[in-house]
């Protein structure tokens, strides 16, 4: 028997399957855009493409050498800005370049898909810093706590009495050649002086901070009260030593090396180690004589917090100071406060000599170079400055012989051979050769610095003129 077809089914299965196609276009492409999940929902609209920009105030992190580093918001990182999302969008929202989507031309599923929110990258981990100070040098021993600290790659800070830094100028110097911070502990630690009164303790500290400079060429800034600040210092100590430019640091961490006379090594260890662990650590050693122990401890102090992730630094003037919270008694009991006018005489100028010094210009042959602060020095009254830069900023060449452990500088048809070890200058040029002697030099931060008015005249230059206005400070020569 004949089978009978119903009339117009293929076109009517046409006509379904059209519609169907029609109400799935309709809801991909109508006009009404949908939210997509993952994107906070940011309703995307057409435009440039997605991976063009990373939302204006979106925060992208990359991955680098020295750990996460945020991408530049105005488009010089990862992304972009050529759109700016409206607040509330994380950094979770941005998409990469490779992306390259636009929400007038691909399916809503796509781009949610592509728009998978990446994890939130963790915060970068604080720096874990441990400062080793070291108080009562310099003595015999800072040598060997000097050696332990450079084979183990640590900086310190080492508090130095007046009278001993006087008995032992060339320790000093080896500590600031190694990169170490060296603080003021005053002349003589004796407590019955130094606590007497403030003007005592200013006395103490300021004779002490002239025989550093005179080894150093630095002020330091950083003080140390001997037997820290508690029960010793009430309110006036505090205060007039900030006035007067220095920061006063105590510490978090006591090794016990000098609660009495021989302390183990082993108790030391213990004592600096037994702390609960904190992101920065001040530990209280000591190198003057009689720590030997102290010294022999050392290595396994280092290798305890080098174990728990930390750093060794220096302490430094731009950092808040550790200081302990006054006694009671310093309350109850103050001590006889300086008058206003010793106040104005001695501490409100002090501040001044840590301060931005002036700057210094130097011209030369025609040339002229500033030096800012920190590029020269004032040396037992002379002006000190680095030879290599700023020979060079004059338009000399500098050049190092390591054999003979001379610099020979060469300007012009002069030239002039820089002999440290003889603490002389050797000009030879058309007038034949003159030697200038008794040149002070100074090793500050692994450059060799020296007097500035000889070094110009051994090179041709004699000065002609020094000006000082207050706000800045210049020397002219030939």
């Amino acid at each position: 028997m004949r089978k009978y077809r119903m009339p117009g089914f293929k076109t009517l299965r046409t006509a379904l399957l059209a519609m169907l196609a029609i109400v799935a276009a309709a809801s991909v492409y109508g006009e009404q855009q949908p939210v997509m999940p993952g994107i906070s929902g940011y309703a995307l609209s057409a435009g440039p493409a997605l991976g063009t920009y990373s939302a204006g105030g979106i925060a992208s992190a990359m991955a680098g050498p020295s750990g996460l580093q945020t991408a530049a918001a105005d488009g010089s990182g990862t992304f972009e800005a050529e759109r700016t999302p409206p607040s509330g969008v994380g950094s979770d929202a941005a998409l990469t370049d490779s992306d390259d989507l636009t929400a007038s031309t691909v399916p809503a599923a796509s781009i949610a898909s592509a728009a998978k929110p990446d994890k939130t990258p963790p915060a970068p981990k604080r720096e874990k810093v441990v400062y080793l100070t070291f108080d009562d040098g310099p003595s015999k021993l800072t040598d060997e706590v000097l050696s332990i600290l450079d084979r183990e790659g640590a900086q310190a800070t080492f508090f130095v009495l007046g009278e001993h830094a006087k008995q032992s100028p060339e320790i000093i110097t080896r500590i600031a050649e190694a990169g170490h911070a060296i603080g003021n502990h005053t002349y003589n630690h004796e407590y019955s002086d130094l606590y007497s009164s403030f003007p005592r303790f200013w006395e103490q500290i300021k004779r002490t901070e002239e025989i550093l400079r005179e080894i150093t060429g630095v002020r330091p800034v950083l003080v140390r009260a001997p037997g820290g600040t508690y029960g010793h210092f009430d309110e006036t100590y505090f205060e007039l030593l900030e006035q007067g430019g220095y920061k006063v640091f105590d510490w978090d961490v006591d090794s016990g090396d000098s609660k009495r006379k021989g302390v183990p090594a082993a108790e030391i260890v213990k004592n600096a180690t037994s702390e609960k662990l904190k992101d920065e650590m001040i530990v209280l050693l000591h190198d003057g004589a009689g720590h030997a122990e102290s010294v022999k401890a050392l290595p396994d102090i280092i290798q305890f917090y080098k174990k728990h992730g930390y750093t060794f630094k220096a302490l430094s003037p731009e950092q808040k100071p550790v200081q302990f919270s006054l006694a009671a008694s310093a309350k109850t009991k103050a001590k006889p406060a300086p008058s206003a006018a010793w106040i104005e005489s001695h501490v409100k100028p002090n501040a001044a000599l840590f301060g931005p010094a002036q700057p210094l210009f130097v011209e030369a042959g025609g040339v002229e170079t500033k030096l800012g602060a920190g590029e020269y020095a004032l040396h037992d009254g002379q002006f000190i400055v680095p030879l290599r830069s700023t020979m060079e900023r004059l338009g000399a060449s500098v050049s190092w012989d390591g054999q003979s452990r001379t610099a020979v500088v060469l300007w012009g048809d002069t030239v002039v051979t820089v002999d440290p070890n003889r603490s002389r200058l050797l000009t030879e040029g058309r007038e034949g050769s003159v030697t200038f002697n008794g040149i002070t030099f100074v090793l500050r931060n692994n450059a060799l610095w020296l007097s500035l008015r000889p070094l110009l005249e051994a090179t041709g230059h004699p000065v002609v003129s020094f000006v000082s206005d207050g706000d800045e400070r210049r020397i002219k020569a030939m």
